[in-house]
């Protein structure tokens, strides 16, 4: 049986190649660049994620300030409820109230 997520993730990396060739006309098979290059895009890729964090939690921040019965903060409410947070260690899903 295949694992619906690693089956969307898989999908979403097939058209992020893609949508990379189509832009920048090759691929990570590219010879062109140094080790640290590489490194280079992976830390300036990081660095965008670690900015993205910052703007969901300043989100989420925001939304738990609202008071109670406000729609976003029953939709918030009842999304935390579910939210699934995978326990690396054993792979398994267990769900936490944040």
């Amino acid at each position: 049986m295949k694992d619906s997520n690693v089956e969307k993730v898989i999908g979403q990396l097939r058209e992020r190649e893609a949508r990379g060739l189509q832009k920048y006309g090759t691929n990570t098979d590219r010879p062109d660049l140094s080790t640290l290059e590489w490194l280079q895009h992976l830390q300036e890729e990081l660095m965008d994620g670690a900015v993205y964090i910052e703007r969901l939690k300043q989100d989420i921040a925001h939304i738990e300030k609202l008071p109670e019965g406000q729609e976003k903060y029953n939709e918030y409410r009842n999304w935390k409820k579910k939210l699934p947070i995978p326990m690396l260690h054993n792979f398994e899903s267990t769900y936490y109230d944040l």
